[in-house]
């Protein structure tokens, strides 16, 4: 892979005479290239199969408006040459990811997706929900849309096939069953209820279930029922026919279980108004296992073909294909995408666009969600829209604030203290820009807000004037919402005077009359406090705001506290990972315990080498 780029002094022709003057340094190698404003920030990153003749087309005209806005604002070219048009493909959508440049189709929601886990490394196997790298041994199913998809399954295998989920420690400690036993959600292996053997075969049968083979398991379940119910056994029988049931109800609530369509991804495109909605069916083993919408940034006169190709590209960035995609629309570079996708999966992976039989059903579902998604999505930004418009009218702002910035604080008597930022805008909650803030002053008094605000704010814009000092990456808000009055107002205005940041409206949200939810009163600097109507739907757009950055800094709060309340001087060890941790506690039984233990007793535990033993032991003595 090679890189040119435009490096001349003095000033240089803009638009189509500054392509035309690089179209002739290329040749017909296939890459990548970048389109560059004045400025030096990304417009537009695209592919080819062959660079002279690609860039060569927007040196004529007939473009849409779109791309003749793109071209006139063009400055300056980057190329990275590759050794196959598959290899820029990949390059490409991995550097709009990066770049997010303004005039490509971007996939803006990209998270990673949950599994079922069932973990194999004990004796008797746990199944868990799993999300991220897949580093521990065991059977791997999914992937699920989300977490109440997998959880919703989990509910109903725990009871189908009465399989452990609690964590190693806690089944190392059991004496007798717990809770889960006692409503049949568990076998009880923690205290030998059931053998090593029948465990195992559970486990089989749930992998079984989940690999697609759900039918043999129903009715070997279905014969046991009726040779228990000959015997006599009927409180055996009974507990077989709701383990039947509890797989009854996974499929009846998966909705969509297609005969044909083993293993697939079902992508169901709907554009309308220059917005785009993109569905996804997680069909795995049979089995639909949850569906997501997303929507991807596009301009008006942005084909479904397009976004249809960004939107793969991008998404399979960083997850592995199914074996079969299923689309709504056809892309101009299937045979391109295809090749790509099956050498990153290692195997085939192929692109269908069906036009009758079971596979096309199943994407007319999906464009149904796509387009009732997309109506629900430009219902609400029209209402957000509107809300403000209004804080712009409330507040007297020069225009609607495309992003709003809440800050709220959480504590225990000062102890495990956080600062909490939410951010909203146009299209709602935007919670890839939360923040969060563990609170550092060694100088605070125990329960000192101002002090804590000051931290937070102080860090925020600290860090902002490093990584977005002109304010062209849209990163500054456009108004602030502090939780507090006019104490909490002034101190706010005194830290952003002292980074030179005056320009932005801050406004201060205090409880008003006996602390009552509606009478909230508004602080601003310089001005006097005043309040909203009680039925204004400002006020209850603020109320949702604060809310939720009170939520939001409760949560992180209360996630501080509890690992803190976890933690033990074991955390304090060189060489004492999570594992070993583990070990240790279940050996000795505390924390205490293994302070007060002799040498040779931790050289006993499994898992601790003589060398870490003695470490452990010199630890807790040195420091008595």
């Amino acid at each position: 892979m090679s890189s040119q780029n435009d490096t001349e002094a003095g000033a240089q022709p803009t638009g189509f005479a500054c392509i035309q003057r690089y179209v002739k340094t290329l040749d017909s190698s296939p890459g990548v290239y970048r389109m560059l404003d004045s400025d030096s920030r990304v417009l537009y990153v695209g592919k080819a199969r062959n660079l002279k003749a690609r860039v060569s087309n927007y040196t004529r005209p007939g473009h849409s408006g779109r791309i003749e806005r793109m071209i006139a604002a063009t400055a300056s070219m980057m190329f990275l040459t590759t050794r196959t048009e598959t290899e820029a493909l990949l390059l490409e959508q991995n550097l709009i990811k990066q770049l997010k440049p303004k005039y490509n189709v971007l996939l803006r929601d990209d998270k990673s997706f949950p599994n079922i886990l069932v973990a194999k490394d004990r004796d008797f196997p746990q199944i868990k929900k799993h999300r991220g790298a897949k580093k521990e041994k065991g059977a791997y199913f999914g992937p699920f849309a989300s977490a109440g998809a997998v959880n919703r399954t989990l509910n109903q295998l725990q009871k189908a096939f009465l399989l452990r989920n609690c964590s190693d420690s806690m089944f190392d400690s059991r004496t007798r069953p717990c809770l889960l036993y006692q409503i049949k959600r568990c076998s009880g292996p923690c205290v030998g209820l059931i053998s090593q053997e029948e465990y195992r075969e559970s486990v089989m049968d749930a992998e079984r279930f989940l690999s697609g083979r759900s039918t043999k398991v129903q009715e070997e379940l279905a014969e046991q029922m009726m040779t228990a119910s000959e015997a006599m056994e009927f409180e055996r029988a009974a507990g077989l026919r709701d383990r039947i049931r509890a797989l009854t109800q996974v499929q009846t609530s998966q909705g969509i279980n297609p005969r044909g369509v083993a293993e697939a991804d079902v992508i169901g495109l709907y554009m309308d108004s220059g917005q785009a909605c993109v569905q996804v069916f997680f069909i795995r083993a049979n089995q639909n296992w949850g569906n997501k919408d997303f929507f991807p940034r596009v301009g008006p006169d942005v084909s479904a073909a397009e976004v249809m190709e960004a939107f793969l590209g991008q998404f399979y960035d960083n997850k592995e294909p199914p074996r079969q995609l299923i689309l709504s629309d056809a892309i101009e570079n299937a045979d391109l995408m295809q090749e790509a996708l099956s050498e990153k999966a290692g195997r085939k992976v192929e692109i269908l666009v069906p036009q009758r039989g079971e596979k096309q059903e199943l994407v007319a579902g999906a464009l149904r969600n796509a387009r009732e998604s997309l109506a629900r999505r430009m219902s609400e930004s029209a209402t957000q829209a509107k809300l403000l418009r209004g804080v712009a009218d409330a507040f007297d702002l020069d225009a609607p604030p495309g992003r709003i910035e809440v800050y709220d604080n959480s504590h225990i008597q000062g102890t495990n203290a956080v600062g909490g930022m939410i951010v909203a805008g146009p299209e709602g909650y935007m919670k890839n820009a939360y923040r969060k803030f563990n609170i550092r002053g060694d100088d605070l008094t125990p329960g000192d807000d101002f002090g804590m605000m000051k931290e937070v704010l102080t860090r925020r814009f600290t860090r902002l004037q490093k990584e977005d000092p002109d304010r062209d990456k849209g990163l500054w808000p456009d108004l602030l919402l502090i939780d507090g009055g006019a104490g909490q107002v002034s101190a706010v205005h005194e830290i952003m005077a002292q980074h030179g940041v005056e320009d932005i409206p801050m406004i201060g949200v205090a409880k008003g009359v006996d602390r009552d939810h509606g009478k909230e009163e508004f602080h601003r600097t310089g001005q006097r406090p005043f309040a909203l109507k009680r039925n204004d739907p400002v006020l209850y757009f603020i109320q949702r705001l604060r809310d939720e950055a009170h939520r939001f800094a409760i949560g992180t709060h209360r996630a501080k506290r509890a690992k803190a309340i976890g933690a033990t001087p074991l955390d304090e060890i060189a060489g004492v990972g999570a594992a070993r941790k583990r070990a240790l506690l279940a050996h000795f039984g505390s924390a205490k315990a293994v302070s007060r233990a002799n040498l040779a007793d931790l050289k006993a535990v499994e898992g601790i080498s003589a060398g870490l033993a003695q470490k452990v032991y010199d630890f807790f003595h040195d420091k008595g």
